[in-house]
């Protein structure tokens, strides 16, 4: 049986991706959720609170996906390409959490979850360095800042879905899978390895 937290969290999915967050009242969230207004705010203070939680398990969720891809430790490729296939696949099939995360975020959210979304973030970037650093160490990957890695690496797939989500693009994104693969890798790996 779903708690009344998980019921509003999922009743708030399904509202602010078929009306809007401004849209949304809370006696609406409280009515799809089958709770009482009294529970919602015993639950969540705000509706900005409920939205910050909503954002934290998207963003949770796609940092999980993505760190799956490099369970095995794979080769610098084999890397590149997974966390884009990962990235491509997870926006794909989770569309309603992948426009939220990415195009609806407002700073009057995220205030309430700033320490969650800084850990969240410093535990996906220390699991993605751990498999970058021993890379760029032999030569597999140009030795670049990580920030600075991660922009090239998903930079350009990240404004390839914004297209998607946003209705500018009709194309899914994994159609352009492998140009964006390559193009990640041309930028990412060393000679060396891309030819061995």
């Amino acid at each position: 049986m779903m708690s009344a937290r998980q019921k509003l969290l999922a009743a708030a999915a399904e509202l602010f991706d078929q009306q809007g967050y401004d849209a949304t009242s809370v006696a609406q969230l409280c009515a799809a959720a089958g709770v009482s207004n009294g529970s919602f705010f015993h639950v969540f203070r705000t509706k900005d609170t409920l939205a910050a939680q909503l954002y934290l398990a998207a963003l949770e969720d796609y940092h999980a996906a993505l760190i799956a891809a490099l369970t095995h430790n794979p080769a610098a490729q084999e890397g590149i390409a997974g966390l884009i296939r990962a990235h491509l696949n997870w926006v794909t099939f989770n569309r309603r959490e992948a426009e939220f995360l990415f195009n609806e975020a407002r700073s009057s959210w995220l205030v309430h979850i700033t320490k969650s979304q800084a850990k969240e973030n410093e535990q996906f970037g220390e699991s993605l360095e751990a498999w970058v650093r021993p890379l760029m160490e032999t030569g597999d990957l140009h030795t670049l800042p990580m920030h600075v890695f991660v922009a090239q690496l998903i930079g350009p797939v990240q404004i390839f879905c914004r297209g998607w989500l946003s209705g500018r693009s009709s194309d899914t994104p994994d159609k352009h899978a492998d140009d964006l693969i390559a193009c990640a890798t041309r930028t990412l790996v060393n000679d060396v390895s891309m030819t061995s």
